[in-house]
């Protein structure tokens, strides 16, 4: 189900502000001369392989990190040293939050609420919105990995910050929750809020983010709208042809098609003229069981990242976090 939201203003102040940004762990350097913007009211992903610098920029956007070079800005302002005025208007989810983990739920979610001063009202509200009004009475410590990832997001979302980071979200929810969750982040977007959210499922990135920016060895690579991207990089289109229809060579022969593999039970043409291709197909063998893919961000995506030249990795994810 889609929904419409604002259209973050091109011509308003950005809501955060990367300039020439490094960061290096010993001699692995894991973010590299990063510049972007994320606008007020945007949802943007930040995209990249596992030791990307994903979680390292992220975490230098909330001041939790101190950048080498370069500068950041937070609505405005320095988030580093930790700028204390910016906390009530930020919400943050990282991928080892921290919880009072001998409290029940709701008293967690009314501890953080009371942190930052928040309406008390929000917590059952904002655990209804993560699918845990079921469990308010239940020890943090007994809760699911699934769950405890849901309890982190309404940590997160329970004092109506006016911009939130969300590192890998959906990694532990099962479908339903994934899909529930896209609601929870569509709703807050119609309501003005900016998200900037790393991910590695692709169709989320696609479905949700206003733009992405996509990482490689600590680099921004590209930073677009996913559906230009898509146009921009013309990420060819898939033919599934059940196997036994037509023979290898006789399908690489066929007008248009770029490439050919077995897949399971199907062979693959790849192509970017899919009209041509099936029209061809229809003349030797019929279109009965052929199926069309067409091209997604996950194409490109991978199309991006396999191409990028031999590098020194930069950190690893886990080491981001620790150093």
């Amino acid at each position: 189900m889609s929904t419409t939201s604002p259209t973050p203003a091109e011509g308003a102040r950005p809501a955060v502000a990367v300039s020439g940004v490094t960061k290096s762990y010993g001699g692995l350097r894991a973010v590299d001369e990063v510049t972007l913007e994320v606008r007020s009211g945007e949802f943007f992903g930040l995209l990249g392989p596992n030791g990307a610098g994903k979680s390292t920029l992220v975490e230098i956007m909330e001041g939790l990190r101190r950048a080498d070079s370069g500068s950041v800005s937070v609505f405005g302002e320095s988030p580093w040293p930790r700028n204390t005025a910016l906390l009530p208007r930020m919400g943050v989810q990282t991928q080892s939050s921290a919880f009072f983990v001998r409290q029940t739920v709701h008293e967690h979610l009314r501890t953080v609420a009371a942190l930052f001063g928040a309406d008390p009202a929000a917590v059952d509200t904002t655990l209804e919105s993560v699918g845990l009004a079921g469990r308010h009475g239940v020890r943090v410590d007994s809760l699911s990995g699934g769950q405890r990832q849901r309890l982190a997001i309404a940590s997160a979302l329970v004092h109506g910050p006016e911009l939130i980071f969300l590192d890998e979200p959906t990694a532990a929810l099962d479908p339903e929750g994934r899909r529930d969750l896209w609601e929870v982040l569509r709703g807050l977007k119609a309501r003005g809020r900016t998200i900037v959210y790393t991910t590695h499922h692709l169709d989320e990135a696609e479905a949700l983010c206003d733009r992405v920016g996509i990482l490689v060895d600590g680099r921004l690579v590209v930073t677009d709208e996913p559906q230009h991207l898509i146009g921009t990089f013309g990420a060819g289109s898939r033919m599934l042809v059940p196997l036994g229809r037509i023979g290898e060579r006789e399908a690489a022969a066929l007008p248009g098609v770029e490439a050919v593999t077995v897949q399971g039970g199907h062979l693959v043409l790849e192509t970017r003229a899919t009209g041509r291709v099936l029209a061809a197909l229809d003349a030797v063998t019929g279109l009965e069981g052929v199926q069309t893919r067409t091209p997604s961000l996950e194409d490109v995506y991978l199309d991006i990242t396999a191409r990028r030249p031999g590098r020194t990795p930069a950190a690893p994810e886990n080491q981001e976090q620790q150093a």
